[in-house]
């Protein structure tokens, strides 16, 4: 028996890289939404996009795939846009991760 075909396998690879990459702009504008945040509410952040481009084959060490995703270096990033996290932002977290499965 096959598998039933995910119709976003069918989707054009020019089409999917272009709706990646207004994402990524997108959270390039959007700094207000913080890595923890998205990590609490949807278990993925702009680090985990740096991770699964490397995933997809892109040839650059950790630090280039995230400098690329953040549109700057993440220390850069970090001194600029990112707050430290609170309890509660953590617990919002671990919770969320429960819910990711492998891919």
């Amino acid at each position: 028996m096959t598998q039933p075909t995910d119709p976003l396998d069918q989707l054009p690879d020019d089409v999917a890289a272009a709706a990646f990459r207004r994402l990524v702009r997108h959270l390039r504008h959007r700094h207000d939404a913080q890595n923890i945040d998205l990590m609490g509410l949807s278990g993925f952040c702009r680090n985990c996009l740096a991770d699964w481009i490397r995933d997809a084959g892109y040839e650059g060490d950790k630090g280039e795939a995230r400098a690329l995703i953040h549109g700057m270096p993440m220390d850069e990033w970090k001194a600029k846009y990112q707050s430290e996290a609170t309890p509660e932002q953590l617990a919002r977290m671990e919770e969320s991760l429960k819910k990711n499965r492998a891919h």
